[in-house]
């Protein structure tokens, strides 16, 4: 690209960016957001700097957009806020936040009033509405149900080294903080997993899975081994 070249782009970009903003999008900074052009953007939908939009993407009303996001071939429904997040080939409901540090890889389906907070990865997947991974959780080949809330840690193992599995968490699930999902299980509704367990079989409608071995403690373990810090 000559320099010509890049100046007559950079104009066009603007002129994309100013016809959104007379058509009731807003922008914090008009010359640091990057649309293709054909992207749709609902009215009172919120733009931040360094938002890029690529492809054939669709943003619906009244959403935040933070800065440096990334969303490409994607459909972003009313009221829902990303932030500092990547969305690929993918799609997020109403009223959902997504971020910061998010990614959404190709084939996600997001419902509505959902929470894929910091450092969640989605791929290949779904969530229901009002589902919640709040934060540092992968969901890779799985079907989660509506209002299941999955813990902190929470690992769906779909990879065995050669094929993909697929698992399944029904409605109102609740997967407690550091477990895995060995695919393919089958969660049942409102069932439990306890904290800390490795799943690899299926879990009955409101039941509990508890998969850990038994603590326990040795009194005065650290002075017999003699590794008391002394004092200085």
């Amino acid at each position: 690209m000559t320099y010509e070249e890049y100046q007559k782009a950079e104009q066009e970009r603007i002129e994309r960016n100013i016809a959104y903003l007379e058509s009731g999008v807003d922008f914090i900074d008009l010359r640091s957001a990057y649309i293709d052009e054909g992207v749709k953007i609902g009215k009172g939908t919120v733009i931040y700097p360094c938002v890029v939009l690529e492809g054939d993407v669709s943003i619906g009303e009244n959403c935040v957009i933070g800065q440096n996001s990334r969303i490409v071939d994607s459909k972003i429904g009313d009221g829902t806020t990303i932030q500092s997040s990547v969305i690929l080939e993918s799609t997020v409901g109403n009223d959902t936040k997504v971020g910061p540090f998010a990614y959404l890889r190709p084939n996600s389906v997001i419902g509505d009033g959902c929470k894929v907070g910091d450092f969640v990865e989605v791929k290949n997947s779904t969530m229901g509405d009002g589902a919640k991974a709040s934060h540092l959780t992968y969901i890779g080949d799985s079907d989660v149900g509506s209002k299941v809330n999955l813990g902190c840690g929470v690992v769906f193992v779909n990879y065995d080294g050669s094929k993909k599995y697929r698992s399944v968490v029904e409605d109102e699930a609740f997967i407690g903080c550091n477990s895995n999902l060995v695919s393919p299980v089958h969660v049942g509704k409102k069932a439990y997993v306890a904290a800390g367990s490795t799943i690899t079989q299926d879990v009955p409608d409101g039941a509990l899975y508890v998969a850990r071995a038994r603590g326990k403690v040795l009194d005065g373990w650290v002075e017999k081994r003699g590794i008391l810090k002394k004092d200085k």
